[in-house]
């Protein structure tokens, strides 16, 4: 049977104290609609998307799938309510889910689905720690839900119950919308609430179940504080899957990773390594201790670090090295070569087997534009070098130490980018003397004490 799924995010996340829709906070390198959609998309074969007005941002996270406006935010029933339209005569069942539960696994939204096979509606809940002022899922003797009470309203005994709602739900299309239609809004804020979905499902006479999933997947985000703990859960999950693939963390809890860093096999990643979206690591590389690698390939064997940057565009041979606080830009470094120390690599190829020098920089920007540098196969290039682009070092060429170079070299020459050292015998003690503050004059002696007189 098919399904689709309506994810709420037109919330302004007021708690965020944000400029940014909530929505569009990151967890580990992505949007919390991205991750939630990520999770929908390997269950459900439409989704759609309720944004508030004015979100062009959210709009552009959520294609290709359709959005909708809710032009006014008159409670959760209502935003759910704008998606109907655009499910019109729609077959399958329609789940409903909230962009601020963005852990929710794939797995367990499977489960929602075949616990709706057996009922009118299910919903999702979880027994949290601390069940603070969620809403309480009270059932009867068989298990089946009867109703959903809301900790304000609910009384002591119900407040008892650690069972807690999570808010996603899951019926039958043409069932939903039309209990969504007859949801009112007689209570003390106004507003049309997905919850009131639970007793219109029982007066139907349909069974209203309840699946539990672990509190990590149904955690809400309202909050920085929300966020940070959701980042931390992340962060556990995606270590836990690279050490399972193979990888050894050295201090697991220091290494920040992304949503889609992929690892091969006996990779060592030491401590304090960042990581931003899109860095694939192949087979028994090493990076070492506080490097910060985004949108980069690293081949096999290749060791980067300790303190090296490798930004988006930048792809590392197999076996080669990029050392201490060695920074490549949209640079392919050949297989084999090796940038040791204290160099930029901007818009640049190096051969393989050539040998950066300490000290050496592409100058790629001319305050207008960005121009290419290319270096050729088994190139040394000596340490302090300036390669002004656009350049190119033929195979084999030889640069020497501190040369600053505006021309191509040819293969095998060796290019002088150097002044001619002029030596004047004598200069530097005359420039020291020169420069020598006169010596102060000697101060007036002061006039001799007189004695102290006897008495």
């Amino acid at each position: 049977m098919s399904a689709a799924a309506i994810l709420l995010a037109a919330g302004l996340g007021t708690r965020m104290k944000s400029r940014l829709p909530k929505a569009l906070h990151p967890l580990a390198g992505r949007p919390m609609l991205n991750h939630l959609i990520a999770a929908c998309e390997g269950v459900f074969d439409r989704i759609v998307v309720v944004v508030g007005p004015d979100m062009p941002a959210l709009e552009r996270a959520a294609a290709p799938h359709a959005t909708v406006v809710q032009a006014e935010r008159l409670g959760t029933g209502h935003a759910a309510l704008q998606a109907a339209p655009l499910l019109a005569g729609f077959p399958g069942d329609v789940a409903v889910l909230y962009a601020d539960n963005p852990l929710i696994s794939t797995a367990t939204l499977r489960r929602l689905r075949a616990a709706r096979a057996g009922a009118g509606l299910a919903l999702l809940a979880m027994r949290p720690a601390d069940p603070a002022k969620y809403g309480r899922v009270l059932q009867d003797d068989t298990g089946d839900v009867t109703r959903i009470v809301e900790f304000a309203d609910a009384s002591e005994d119900e407040r008892q119950v650690g069972l807690c709602n999570a808010g996603v739900l899951c019926a039958p299309g043409s069932d939903l919308f039309r209990w969504l239609r007859a949801v009112r809004n007689d209570n003390s804020a106004g507003e049309y609430y997905l919850t009131d979905l639970v007793p219109l499902a029982a007066a139907d006479g349909k069974r209203v179940v309840a699946v539990e999933a672990p509190e990590a997947e149904l955690r809400g985000i309202n909050s920085r504080a929300e966020l940070a703990a959701a980042e931390a859960e992340v962060q556990a999950r995606l270590r836990r899957a690279a050490m399972d693939n193979g990888a050894t963390l050295v201090q697991p809890d220091s290494v920040v990773l992304a949503h889609d860093t992929r690892m091969g096999r006996d990779v060592t990643i030491g401590p304090n390594v960042v990581f931003g979206p899109g860095v694939a690591v192949e087979d028994e590389v090493e990076i070492r201790a506080f490097s910060h690698l985004e949108g980069c390939v690293v081949r096999s064997g290749a060791v980067i670090g300790p303190f090296a940057r490798l930004r988006p565009g930048t792809e590392v041979g197999a076996r080669a090295h990029v050392g201490n606080f060695v920074e490549l830009k949209a640079t392919h470094l050949g297989a084999g070569a090796k940038a040791n120390h204290l160099t930029y690599l901007g818009d640049a190829s190096v051969g393989a087997g050539s040998n950066i020098g300490a000290g050496t920089i592409t100058c790629n920007y001319d305050g207008f534009g960005k121009f290419r540098t290319e270096i050729g196969q088994g190139v040394f290039v000596g340490s302090h070098t300036t390669l002004v682009a656009p350049i190119r070092l033929g195979d084999g060429a030889f640069t020497a130490a501190g040369s600053t170079l505006t021309r191509n070299v040819a293969p095998d020459a060796m290019a002088f980018g150097r002044a001619r050292p002029t030596e004047k015998p004598g200069m530097a003690a005359a420039f020291r003397a020169a420069r020598r503050p006169e010596p102060s004059p000697p101060s007036p002696e002061a006039p001799p004490t007189p004695p102290e007189e006897k008495a």
